[in-house]
């Protein structure tokens, strides 16, 4: 195999745990690596830390997760992917208690792999999206998607 293709058995194998809420993430996450999340992620250095904080809050927050990947990409020791995860807003989730909504939350993840092992993992999760659905804007009102709705005239820099 190639090293892409490596890296990418590594990425499926951890993929399949998390889909069967394994609580032993060790078979592909170095016990140092390190989690870099967007703004409300945060940052977790260690398998630990990564647990603890990201992913049991995860599960107390929203129950009956379906994870729907959309697209891998393997490059060397990095791999990338995109998609969503389907989930009933079932715990407390950034303060809102939970409301039983489903919910999308579109995710993007870039992991780097070496010896077998994940050592660095980029995230960037769409929280924002994820508290529109229980009825709170993060932008408050000031998305631009009011722009490509034509609700309001996007600014232009000055000449």
């Amino acid at each position: 195999m190639t090293q892409s293709e490596e890296s990418l058995a590594v990425i499926r194998g951890m993929e399949a745990s998390l889909i069967e809420n394994s609580d032993d993430m060790a078979a592909w996450f170095h016990e140092d690596f390190r989690w870099v999340g967007n703004t409300g992620c945060g940052v977790k250095q260690g398998l630990d830390a990564f647990r603890q904080n990201w992913q049991l809050p995860f599960r107390a927050a929203f129950s009956e997760r379906v994870y729907r990947t959309e697209q891998f990409l393997a490059d060397g020791e990095w791999v990338s992917c995109f998609g969503q995860i389907d989930a009933t807003h079932t715990g407390i989730f950034m303060g809102v208690e939970a409301t039983g909504l489903r919910v999308s939350i579109p995710y993007m993840d870039f992991w780097r792999v070496q010896n077998g092992r994940i050592v660095d993992n980029r995230v960037s999760v769409d929280f924002a999206k994820a508290l529109h659905q229980l009825g709170l804007d993060a932008f408050n009102g000031e998305g631009w998607e009011a722009f490509d709705h034509g609700e309001r005239c996007p600014p232009v820099p000055a000449k």
